[in-house]
Protein backbone atom coordinates (compact mmCIF):
# COMPACT_ATOMS: atom_id res chain seq x y z
CA UNK A 1 0.00 0.00 0.00
CA UNK A 2 1.32 3.36 -0.72
CA UNK A 3 0.74 6.32 1.87
CA UNK A 4 -1.63 8.43 -0.82
CA UNK A 5 -4.29 5.97 -1.56
CA UNK A 6 -4.42 4.75 -5.10
CA UNK A 7 -8.28 5.83 -5.33
CA UNK A 8 -10.46 7.40 -8.13
CA UNK A 9 -14.08 8.31 -8.72
CA UNK A 10 -15.21 8.90 -12.17
CA UNK A 11 -18.42 10.47 -13.88
CA UNK A 12 -19.43 10.02 -17.41
CA UNK A 13 -22.90 11.29 -18.41
CA UNK A 14 -23.59 12.08 -22.62
CA UNK A 15 -26.93 12.00 -24.20
CA UNK A 16 -25.87 7.99 -24.75
CA UNK A 17 -24.86 6.89 -21.46
CA UNK A 18 -24.47 7.98 -17.83
CA UNK A 19 -21.91 5.78 -15.97
CA UNK A 20 -19.73 5.87 -12.51
CA UNK A 21 -16.95 4.02 -11.70
CA UNK A 22 -15.15 4.07 -8.52
CA UNK A 23 -11.98 1.57 -8.30
CA UNK A 24 -8.76 1.37 -5.84
CA UNK A 25 -5.54 -0.32 -7.40
CA UNK A 26 -5.12 -1.83 -3.91
CA UNK A 27 -7.68 -3.62 -3.13
CA UNK A 28 -8.37 -7.42 -2.91
CA UNK A 29 -10.74 -8.02 -6.21
CA UNK A 30 -14.32 -6.83 -4.89
CA UNK A 31 -16.38 -5.97 -7.49
CA UNK A 32 -20.03 -4.17 -7.98
CA UNK A 33 -20.98 -4.21 -11.75
CA UNK A 34 -24.19 -3.24 -13.33
CA UNK A 35 -24.10 -1.91 -16.74
CA UNK A 36 -27.53 -3.75 -18.01
CA UNK A 37 -25.70 -5.95 -20.07
CA UNK A 38 -24.77 -9.34 -18.53
CA UNK A 39 -22.00 -10.85 -20.40
CA UNK A 40 -20.26 -7.47 -20.19
CA UNK A 41 -21.07 -7.20 -16.25
CA UNK A 42 -19.02 -10.82 -16.33
CA UNK A 43 -16.12 -9.49 -17.93
CA UNK A 44 -15.63 -6.62 -15.62
CA UNK A 45 -16.15 -9.23 -12.85
CA UNK A 46 -13.42 -11.09 -13.95
CA UNK A 47 -11.36 -7.94 -14.73
CA UNK A 48 -11.89 -7.16 -11.40
CA UNK A 49 -11.25 -10.46 -9.51
CA UNK A 50 -8.07 -11.04 -11.36
CA UNK A 51 -6.20 -7.98 -10.99
CA UNK A 52 -7.03 -7.13 -7.11
CA UNK A 53 -8.42 -4.05 -8.46
CA UNK A 54 -12.05 -3.27 -6.49
CA UNK A 55 -14.24 -1.68 -9.32
CA UNK A 56 -17.67 -0.41 -8.84
CA UNK A 57 -19.22 0.48 -12.09
CA UNK A 58 -22.81 1.32 -13.00
CA UNK A 59 -24.12 2.40 -15.97
CA UNK A 60 -27.23 3.07 -18.05
CA UNK A 61 -27.37 3.34 -21.80
CA UNK A 62 -29.56 3.49 -24.37
CA UNK A 63 -29.50 -0.46 -24.75
CA UNK A 64 -32.37 0.42 -26.62
CA UNK A 65 -30.61 1.05 -29.48
CA UNK A 66 -27.66 -1.28 -29.55
CA UNK A 67 -25.03 -1.83 -27.04
CA UNK A 68 -22.17 -0.48 -28.59
CA UNK A 69 -22.60 3.11 -26.61
CA UNK A 70 -22.70 1.51 -23.24
CA UNK A 71 -19.58 -0.88 -24.23
CA UNK A 72 -17.42 1.76 -25.16
CA UNK A 73 -18.10 4.42 -22.50
CA UNK A 74 -17.51 1.77 -19.61
CA UNK A 75 -14.32 1.21 -21.38
CA UNK A 76 -13.60 4.83 -21.44
CA UNK A 77 -14.50 5.52 -17.58
CA UNK A 78 -13.02 2.34 -16.08
CA UNK A 79 -9.61 3.57 -18.08
CA UNK A 80 -9.74 7.25 -17.05
CA UNK A 81 -10.41 5.91 -13.59
CA UNK A 82 -7.46 3.79 -13.77
CA UNK A 83 -4.97 6.86 -15.12
CA UNK A 84 -6.43 8.91 -12.11
CA UNK A 85 -5.71 6.27 -9.40
CA UNK A 86 -2.29 6.20 -11.40
CA UNK A 87 -1.54 9.77 -10.34
CA UNK A 88 1.98 10.25 -11.96
CA UNK A 89 2.97 7.00 -11.90
CA UNK A 90 5.25 6.69 -9.62
CA UNK A 91 6.92 3.63 -7.95
CA UNK A 92 5.01 1.37 -10.54
CA UNK A 93 6.40 -1.88 -12.31
CA UNK A 94 5.36 -0.10 -15.92
CA UNK A 95 5.11 -3.54 -17.90
CA UNK A 96 2.90 -6.70 -17.54
CA UNK A 97 2.36 -9.61 -19.39
CA UNK A 98 0.32 -12.89 -18.86
CA UNK A 99 -0.50 -16.04 -21.17
CA UNK A 100 -4.02 -17.36 -20.20
CA UNK A 101 -4.86 -20.67 -21.18
CA UNK A 102 -8.85 -22.07 -20.80
CA UNK A 103 -9.72 -25.01 -21.57
CA UNK A 104 -9.17 -25.20 -25.43
CA UNK A 105 -7.99 -21.43 -26.01
CA UNK A 106 -4.77 -19.52 -24.91
CA UNK A 107 -4.40 -15.76 -25.35
CA UNK A 108 -1.42 -13.32 -24.69
CA UNK A 109 -1.77 -9.53 -23.50
CA UNK A 110 1.41 -7.67 -22.56
CA UNK A 111 1.17 -4.02 -21.52
CA UNK A 112 3.06 -0.54 -20.75
CA UNK A 113 1.50 2.00 -18.50
CA UNK A 114 3.25 4.17 -20.80
CA UNK A 115 0.41 6.99 -21.40
CA UNK A 116 1.09 6.43 -24.86
CA UNK A 117 -2.28 4.50 -25.36
CA UNK A 118 -2.05 1.97 -28.29
CA UNK A 119 -4.44 -0.93 -29.03
CA UNK A 120 -2.74 -3.91 -30.82
CA UNK A 121 -6.04 -6.44 -31.60
CA UNK A 122 -4.76 -9.91 -32.62
CA UNK A 123 -8.15 -11.79 -32.12
CA UNK A 124 -10.96 -13.15 -34.43
CA UNK A 125 -14.21 -14.52 -33.53
CA UNK A 126 -16.39 -17.23 -35.75
CA UNK A 127 -19.69 -15.90 -34.08
CA UNK A 128 -20.90 -12.62 -34.81
CA UNK A 129 -22.68 -12.59 -31.62
CA UNK A 130 -21.90 -13.75 -27.98
CA UNK A 131 -26.05 -14.16 -26.78
CA UNK A 132 -27.39 -10.31 -27.54
CA UNK A 133 -23.74 -8.70 -27.64
CA UNK A 134 -22.06 -7.95 -30.94
CA UNK A 135 -18.25 -9.51 -30.53
CA UNK A 136 -16.73 -6.91 -32.17
CA UNK A 137 -17.45 -4.64 -29.46
CA UNK A 138 -15.13 -6.18 -27.35
CA UNK A 139 -12.08 -4.76 -29.64
CA UNK A 140 -14.06 -1.40 -28.85
CA UNK A 141 -14.24 -2.16 -25.54
CA UNK A 142 -10.19 -2.68 -24.95
CA UNK A 143 -9.73 0.19 -27.68
CA UNK A 144 -11.54 2.67 -25.19
CA UNK A 145 -9.93 1.52 -22.08
CA UNK A 146 -6.45 1.73 -23.01
CA UNK A 147 -6.78 5.38 -24.85
CA UNK A 148 -8.43 6.46 -21.75
CA UNK A 149 -5.70 4.35 -19.12
CA UNK A 150 -3.01 5.63 -21.31
CA UNK A 151 -1.90 2.12 -21.69
CA UNK A 152 -0.28 0.69 -25.33
CA UNK A 153 -1.95 -2.88 -25.05
CA UNK A 154 -1.59 -6.12 -26.77
CA UNK A 155 -3.89 -8.69 -27.14
CA UNK A 156 -3.24 -11.81 -29.28
CA UNK A 157 -5.20 -14.94 -29.19
CA UNK A 158 -3.10 -17.55 -29.87
CA UNK A 159 -5.43 -20.52 -30.86
CA UNK A 160 -9.26 -21.21 -29.56
CA UNK A 161 -12.56 -22.10 -30.74
CA UNK A 162 -15.05 -21.11 -28.26
CA UNK A 163 -16.41 -17.37 -28.38
CA UNK A 164 -16.72 -17.23 -25.21
CA UNK A 165 -13.81 -18.60 -23.74
CA UNK A 166 -11.77 -16.44 -26.15
CA UNK A 167 -13.19 -13.16 -24.65
CA UNK A 168 -12.48 -14.37 -20.96
CA UNK A 169 -8.96 -15.22 -21.75
CA UNK A 170 -8.40 -11.45 -23.00
CA UNK A 171 -10.18 -10.08 -20.04
CA UNK A 172 -8.26 -12.42 -17.60
CA UNK A 173 -5.44 -10.99 -19.49
CA UNK A 174 -5.58 -7.96 -19.23
CA UNK A 175 -5.98 -8.28 -15.58
CA UNK A 176 -3.27 -10.15 -15.00
CA UNK A 177 -0.71 -7.94 -16.89
CA UNK A 178 -2.56 -5.26 -15.19
CA UNK A 179 -2.01 -6.31 -11.72
CA UNK A 180 1.69 -6.74 -12.39
CA UNK A 181 2.15 -3.26 -14.13
CA UNK A 182 0.67 -1.11 -11.56
CA UNK A 183 2.18 -3.16 -8.39
CA UNK A 184 4.71 -0.67 -6.71
CA UNK A 185 8.20 -1.71 -7.38
CA UNK A 186 9.41 -1.91 -3.29
CA UNK A 187 13.13 -1.41 -5.19
CA UNK A 188 11.73 1.62 -6.81
CA UNK A 189 9.13 3.39 -4.81
CA UNK A 190 9.99 7.42 -5.61
CA UNK A 191 11.10 6.68 -9.39
CA UNK A 192 8.77 7.06 -12.41
CA UNK A 193 9.99 4.51 -14.51
CA UNK A 194 11.17 6.34 -17.32
CA UNK A 195 14.29 8.10 -18.56
CA UNK A 196 12.78 10.50 -18.93
CA UNK A 197 11.84 10.96 -15.34
CA UNK A 198 7.72 11.73 -16.64
CA UNK A 199 5.09 9.32 -17.71
CA UNK A 200 2.65 12.27 -17.99
CA UNK A 201 2.01 13.93 -21.59
CA UNK A 202 5.44 11.95 -22.63
CA UNK A 203 5.80 10.87 -26.63
CA UNK A 204 8.52 8.54 -25.78
CA UNK A 205 10.00 7.62 -22.69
Amino acid sequence: MTATPRRARVERVTKETHISVELDLDGTGRYEVATGIGFLDHMLEQLSRHSLIDLVCRAKGDLHIDFHHTTEDTGIAIGEAVSKALGDRRGIRRYGAAVIPMDETCSRVALDVSNRPYLIWKVRFERPKLGEMDTELFKEWFQAFAQAAGITLHIENLYGENSHHIVESCFKGLARALREAVELDQRALAAVPSTKGTLTGTLKS
